[in-house]
């Protein structure tokens, strides 16, 4: 949804008097929190596609919580697809609840910071897709249950 104001996130949390936090921190259902801290670089020849596991970038996608919704991104289903190029670069192709989803600009980066914090990974691209579109059924269960729909 677009903020009443037709500006986004910006709008959404000015009208609410509050101010953009800092980069260092991140949302969760419990209030916004320091981030966690850099990851140490990989060391001499941890790159490839071995040195960096899928759970591990699911784990950290799974930080990011949409800030209307008190789910981490990954259980709400708005993660399509995640590449592991051998030289350490990561793909991910994600989706947003709506079009005119308020957290458009800030959920992309928090997911490339969050991708970025995986040891080994040297690069990481976020793509905002819309096709297929988001809808409930792609929730996990766990998702469904803290969201109330069963």
């Amino acid at each position: 949804m677009m903020a009443p104001d037709g500006h986004g996130s910006q709008g959404v949390r000015a009208e609410a008097g509050r101010s953009e936090p800092p980069a260092s921190t991140i949302w969760t259902p419990e209030g916004e929190v320091p981030a966690a801290a850099p990851s140490p670089p990989p060391a001499a020849g941890a790159t490839g596609q071995g040195a960096i596991s899928e759970q591990a970038l699911i784990d950290a996608i799974a930080t990011v919580y949409d800030p209307e919704i008190p789910v981490n991104i990954y259980e709400l289903g708005l993660i399509y697809a995640i590449e592991i190029g051998d030289d350490g670069a990561v793909k991910v192709e994600m989706t947003l609840t709506a079009p005119g989803c308020p957290s458009a600009q800030e959920l992309p980066a928090q997911v490339q910071a969050a991708v970025l914090g995986v040891p080994g990974v040297t690069r990481c691209d976020v793509e905002v897709v819309w096709d297929p579109p988001w809808d409930p059924s792609r929730m996990s269960d766990e998702a469904r249950l803290a969201v109330n729909m069963f």
